[in-house]
């Protein structure tokens, strides 16, 4: 089963790849490498969760945000790649999730975009990860996510 197919069994429909909000481009491409820039939990033009975890947001709010950054980043790298099935391998997440002091459960929240690559891609979304803890972000955005893949030859 192709990755669209399983997003679509999973009742997601990729969104057009956000645009960037600043002086950035949304991805870049080097050779068979693409990296996209933090993907935030964009949905329909809105920011869906804001505020910061362990204060305004829940855990289980930060899992479906991760999520959704991951549904943004999967986007960019269709724009990146042409498809979903040119990608042979994402390598690696890098989250940052917004936290008041002392909360220590970024692993979990980023759980919501690792589970999604993994289950879309199978052993080709196996990857490796960063999950930190930062007291501010980008227009108070809940969680970002950047994704490193690399393409087929």
């Amino acid at each position: 089963m192709t990755a669209e197919a399983i997003l679509n069994k999973m009742g997601i429909t990729l969104p057009a790849a956000p645009a960037a909000v600043a002086a950035y481009e949304p991805w870049v491409r080097s050779r068979n490498l693409v990296i996209t820039s933090g993907q935030l939990p964009w949905l329909d033009g809105e920011m869906a969760y804001v505020g910061k975890l362990g204060a305004e947001v829940s855990d289980e709010q930060g899992y479906e945000a991760a999520k959704l950054c991951a549904i943004n980043a999967l986007a960019q790298l269709k724009a990146a790649a042409g498809d979903l099935e040119s990608i042979h391998q994402v390598i690696r997440l890098e989250g940052s999730v917004h936290s008041a002091p002392g909360y220590r459960g970024q692993p979990k929240v980023l759980n919501g975009a690792s589970d999604l690559i993994n289950e879309v891609f199978g052993s080709r979304g196996q990857h490796t990860r960063t999950a930190l803890g930062i007291s501010e972000m980008p227009l108070d955005a809940a969680v970002q996510l950047s994704v490193w893949a690399e393409l087929e030859s």
